[in-house]
């Protein structure tokens, strides 16, 4: 697991699952979203947008009452796009053993009041 802090925690719920007890993928995506989404908005100090999503692969099930983790980092900016690497865990809650479920890149595009795209600050280089 990332020694981050997680962007999100969640306990996955019955609501969040199928009818087999598995977490749907689709609400996994809805959490990573949300997790990129706020590194996005708080880099462009305005509203972002999702246009893509790359890369997503399902390792691991994740099953009612697990801890679920959303670790998300801004890897890439350019004029008005940002790419942000999101990486999901999953965690029994009787346990501390946790795995890898997903990960992805989301790309992200800042939008203004006019709901078109607007220049961002470029990613601050780390010495």
């Amino acid at each position: 697991m990332p020694t981050s802090e997680a962007a999100i925690r969640v306990t996955a719920v019955p609501a969040d699952a199928n009818v087999y007890g598995d977490i749907f993928g689709g609400w996994l995506m809805a959490q990573m979203d949300l997790a990129a989404s706020a590194i996005a908005s708080r880099h462009s100090g305005e509203r972002a947008v999702t246009i893509a999503v790359d890369g997503m692969t399902f390792h691991r099930p994740v099953f009612v009452g697990d801890e679920v983790s959303v670790y998300a980092t801004l890897k890439e900016v350019g004029r008005s796009s940002m790419k942000v690497a999101v990486a999901t865990w999953r965690r029994d809650r009787h346990s501390e053993e946790a795995n890898l479920v997903t990960k992805a890149r989301f790309t992200f595009v800042a939008i203004g009041q006019d709901r078109r795209p607007r220049s961002v600050k470029p990613l601050a280089v780390v010495a």
